[in-house]
């Protein structure tokens, strides 16, 4: 097992070390909220996106965020030194952040939390192989079980509440997929386990509405916004059904972790991939406006 470190509500140490209480309420109902960044070229990219996403969660389940962004920020910083000092580690970062109510008697009342927990975890950047970044993955659609509604959880938040999307992605990998396509009660298509998923059909890159019920992904908003448009790829949202997947002519992944990731199949469905298609266009348009980034913003680097 890679080596992951952690900072329990400021303490630094091996992630595999107990440090939360068995009352936690994180651990007992998922009472909790957090956010993923990842660094590009020893910088984290996107703070500011992922930061307002993590307080419109923490709104949605009246939990107020115990540490402001700059704190937040310098605590991050001496975890990934921590990180380096332990293995050597130089490279790019994954980096999450989790904030849960706390502790308290056993009781689903929220009143019973004491106060939040706060945990960072930082570990090397997980790399999809070359050979499945060139050949694309394989996607099947979960058929047993439906994304939440927004009127029961929300998935717009990113809560300790991950039920839904593990089971979804445990279907999909007993036929062998890579991931999932999951449907909601309308059996409109809404996007992966941790990731949005987008087509293109004709030239247009084309994506499920955030009202279909998904995460609003900071990778997706930021193509729609500017960099498909800097490649010179028209974009539209509009709802996508299962059988709608012939008529694509691409499919991909959108995710912090991985950016762009190309899908070569969904069940019966083939999609190109390749240097000539629009996902590596855009692949190469992220990688552009990710170095841009890391150049303007000298404070958010993590790494030595």
């Amino acid at each position: 097992m890679n080596f992951v470190q952690a900072n329990t509500n400021g303490r630094l140490h091996a992630a595999h070390e107990p440090s939360l209480a068995p009352l936690s309420r994180g651990f007992l109902y998922g009472d909790a909220v957090y956010e993923v960044w990842r660094s590009y070229h020893g910088f984290l990219f996107a703070w500011e996106e992922h930061w307002r996403r993590l307080e419109a969660s923490a709104r949605g389940l009246h939990l107020a965020l115990p540490l402001a962004p700059a704190q937040v920020l310098a605590e991050i910083r001496r975890t990934a030194a921590a990180l380096r000092e332990a293995t050597g580690h130089a490279g790019d970062l994954y980096v999450r952040l989790q904030i849960s109510r706390g502790c308290g008697p056993i009781g689903l009342d929220v009143a019973l939390a004491d106060r939040p927990d706060t945990v960072i975890l930082v570990q090397p950047l997980a790399q999809l192989s070359p050979e499945k970044a060139a050949s694309g993955l394989a996607l099947s659609q979960a058929t047993t079980m439906r994304r939440n509604p927004a009127t029961a959880l929300d998935p717009a938040w990113k809560t300790g509440n991950y039920l839904n999307n593990l089971l979804c992605l445990r279907e999909a990998k007993t036929r062998g997929a890579d991931d999932v396509v999951i449907l909601n009660l309308a059996g409109e298509v809404t996007e992966a386990a941790t990731s949005n998923i987008a087509f293109v059909r004709g030239g247009v890159l084309v994506t499920p509405p955030l009202s279909a019920g998904i995460l609003s992904g900071i990778t997706r908003g930021l193509i729609l916004s500017a960099i498909a448009a800097s490649a010179g790829i028209p974009v539209r949202e509009e709802t996508v059904l299962p059988g709608d997947f012939a008529a694509m002519d691409e499919c991909m992944l959108l995710s912090t972790t991985r950016d762009v990731v190309p899908v070569a199949s969904i069940d019966g469905a083939r999609f190109a991939v390749g240097p000539g298609s629009v996902t590596a266009r855009l692949k190469a348009a992220f990688a552009s406006y990710a170095r841009a980034y890391a150049d303007r913003h000298p404070e958010l680097r993590v790494t030595a």
